[in-house]
């Protein structure tokens, strides 16, 4: 199979990062499951695109069970298979309150209703979505596997956000070792700094002219990535799509981990 005509399932697809994943893909020959909970967004988008055929809006909540079952059986049911699957969808800072960012709540604020949302879309939807489309990767023979999650800084930096992307890159590093001797890869996507996209509010604190474009996810990641490409086996790598020369860095080992060790702040 060319590189092109690869079946995709994008999550948070609507959003500012999402929308330039989308086109990317497109435009590279994909075929997409644009998954969102703004059915608005979702249609403004496809409007918006030169190849809609090719592209399938999913209105799925990714914080329920139902939700992404839904969205696996939706991209199913239009496609036949998913060969891709991308876990971008996102809360970010500025739903707790506008200026998050810039005055980072403490343990008394993080309330476990706030949590339970974090952790909800960052890890339990990459979960059982992983979980789910397993079957369908093994079946294509191809299988991709791609994370969003941050900067390690942020990780470090600000709660809930920081650990529940720490959480989906700890998955992913263990994902990426039990896959070893399958077909399937499993790699980490990150813009490398703040992105301007609405999931960062005008009180954050980031000048936005200051911050990377969300472009940066579009093109050139996809393309020196080399993820869709059928002789492609690199697995377990994180890519920060903001840095220069766009290296490559590999995933945290034991050997990483016994070097680090010290102090965490």
């Amino acid at each position: 199979m060319p590189l092109g005509n690869r079946i995709v399932l994008l999550t948070g697809a609507a959003g500012g990062i999402g929308r330039v994943m989308t086109r990317a893909l497109l435009d590279d020959g994909h075929s997409v499951g644009a998954v969102d909970r703004d059915a608005g967004s979702l249609e403004r988008l496809k409007t918006s695109l030169a190849a809609a055929d090719r592209f399938c809006p999913i209105v799925a909540d990714l914080s329920t069970e139902v939700g992404c079952m839904q969205a696996i059986q939706s991209a199913v049911q239009r496609f036949g298979a998913i060969e891709v699957l991308i876990n971008n969808a996102g809360i970010g800072m500025s739903s707790i309150r506008p200026d998050a960012e810039a005055r980072y709540p403490g343990i008394e604020e993080l309330t476990p209703e706030i949590w339970d949302r974090f952790f909800a879309i960052f890890v339990r939807a990459p979960v059982m979505l992983t979980r789910a489309a397993l079957p369908l990767l093994r079946n294509s023979g191809f299988g991709r596997i791609v994370n969003n999650t941050t900067s390690y800084r942020t990780m470090l930096r600000v709660l809930p956000y920081g650990s529940a992307k720490a959480a989906l890159e700890s998955m992913s590093a263990v994902w990426a070792n039990e896959l070893e001797s399958s077909t399937i890869t499993v790699n980490v996507l990150v813009p490398g700094g703040p992105t301007d996209t609405p999931m960062i509010s005008d009180q954050a604190g980031w000048p936005r002219e200051k911050m990377l474009r969300p472009e940066i996810m579009g093109h050139q990641p996809f393309g020196s990535f080399r993820t869709l490409r059928p002789a492609s086996m690199v697995s377990g790598s994180r890519r920060p799509a903001g840095t220069p020369r766009f290296r490559p860095q590999r995933l945290p080992d034991a050997r990483a981990a016994h070097r680090m060790a010290g102090t965490i702040s």
